[in-house]
């Protein structure tokens, strides 16, 4: 199975430039299965439906979220009919949508995709440990699920590496998303998951974050709002990451970056260019 997972997009920049890219991504390079991080997709915050249907459209099978799921306050209501809108797992029990879900994939591949979100320095949920055991015990890999994905939204490496060695073997992949930064340790622990700390953003980087730099480097300064957060509107990066997935075990063979367009360094999966 071949899977793509697009970091946080940001923005009108860094949703219309996944939109644009996607459908021609699936075709060329025969994605299986496609999940996008769309929690800063609306203006920075949150996520619209009508956005979300237009990366639904595009070629997304799943988004997942984050700390700003929220944020749209529609989002509270059209989430309970979006069954490919996940909101973190470790919400407390009676939030609305779910945090994990089974899907099929375009090679007929029963894909279980869960959004977890982490505690360090962020606000407190539910131990995102407890609620992703749970998950992982009720629909194992090999058994419920022929491959699965974990979003861990969180803002400290050391709590996204200690999610991923502690789903190591019992997932195809666990991913790190929310601080925007692609980083460079993609790897395949073990007991054979993939693994990257943060898949970084779908936005523009001449910014802070993908937000504009004056309000953010201004806040640095004299500590004190002026403005709005508003995102960036140059030339987006398309960020993400690409795993190639055994049939047989569920679990990762390959990991790649995947980096297009804007001002980074430009990254192609090179399972992508050798067939």
């Amino acid at each position: 199975m071949r899977l793509l997972f697009l970091g946080d997009l940001v923005g009108r920049t860094g949703r219309q430039a996944a939109i644009e890219i996607l459908p021609s991504l699936v075709e060329k390079h025969r994605l299986d299965f496609v999940i996008v991080n769309g929690e800063n997709a609306a203006a920075g915050f949150g996520i619209t439906e009508e956005i979300l249907q237009d990366v639904l459209d595009a070629g997304a099978d799943v988004v997942t979220t984050g700390n700003h799921v929220w944020d749209q306050r529609d989002t509270l209501v059209y989430i309970e009919r979006q069954e490919r809108l996940l909101r973190p797992v470790n919400f407390p029990s009676g939030a609305p949508g779910r945090g994990a879900n089974l899907f099929t994939a375009r090679n007929g591949a029963q894909v279980l995709v869960m959004n977890a979100m982490g505690r360090v320095f962020m606000d407190s949920l539910d131990d995102p440990f407890t609620a992703v055991d749970m998950v992982l015990e009720s629909s194992p890999l090999g058994r419920v699920a022929d491959a699965i994905v974990i979003d861990m939204h969180a803002e400290a490496t050391s709590e996204k590496q200690a999610m991923a060695h502690f789903a190591d073997g019992r997932a195809s992949l666990v991913v790190g998303t929310h601080t925007h930064v692609p980083t460079a340790d993609h790897q395949i622990l073990p007991g054979g998951t993939a693994y990257m700390s943060d898949a970084g953003m779908c936005g523009d980087y001449d910014s802070v974050l993908g937000m504009e730099k004056d309000e953010p480097v201004s806040r640095f300064l004299r500590k004190i709002p002026s403005g709005r957060f508003t995102p960036a509107k140059g030339t987006a990066t398309v960020c993400g990451v690409a795993v190639e997935i055994d049939d047989a075990t569920g679990l990762a063979l390959d990991i790649a970056p995947l980096r297009i367009g804007g001002h980074l360094s430009q990254a192609l999966p090179p399972s992508w260019t050798q067939g």
